[in-house]
């Protein structure tokens, strides 16, 4: 079907060329006939005027025919089917290539949201122990209680006096 409606449109494009041709002849063989036998100039404005009448009569006959119109219909719709497939194409395109990135943005923002989480809970923590060492009552801040070792060490027994060789 679509050879078939090929086959139209190049039929109306040749007809459209033959037109075209014939009249640019025609014109250009009025336009420069210029000789001691030429026709005066009053001669040649009608000639001109009867050319582009016939011309204009012509295409417009061509231009207002069914299948010109046709064609011209199955150019529009072929045109806006390329566009939009186009367009189609190019977003396609677009969105690939920012899903990477997308990707990135969404990895960084769950990372600071862990970190907030984290100062915002330290924070917390800080504010609750200051609150603590408010309430001892001596209106001093309290030191910190030492924090354990992982390792405990024995008390250092005490050194044995030296013995100077005597035994009673």
């Amino acid at each position: 079907m679509s050879e078939n409606n090929f086959g139209k449109t190049s039929d109306q494009i040749a007809a459209f060329q033959k037109i075209w041709t014939e009249s640019m002849s025609k014109m250009m063989q009025t336009a420069f006939t210029v000789g001691p036998n030429s026709p005066p100039p009053e001669i040649l404005r009608q000639m001109r005027s009867g050319i582009f009448q016939a011309l204009g009569q012509s295409w417009e006959e061509f231009m207002r025919s069914p299948e010109f119109l046709d064609g011209m219909k199955q150019w529009m719709e072929n045109a806006i089917a390329f566009r939009k497939m186009s367009n189609d194409f190019m977003a396609n395109m677009r969105n690939e290539m920012q899903a990477p990135s997308r990707d990135d943005i969404g990895a960084i923002m769950l990372t600071v949201r862990h970190m907030e989480k984290r100062l915002l809970n330290r924070i917390e923590d800080l504010a609750a122990e200051i609150k603590n060492n408010g309430r001892s009552g001596n209106g001093h801040a309290r030191k910190p209680a030492a924090k354990p070792t992982a390792t405990k060490r024995s008390p250092a027994k005490p050194a044995k006096p030296a013995t100077t060789g005597t035994t009673k």
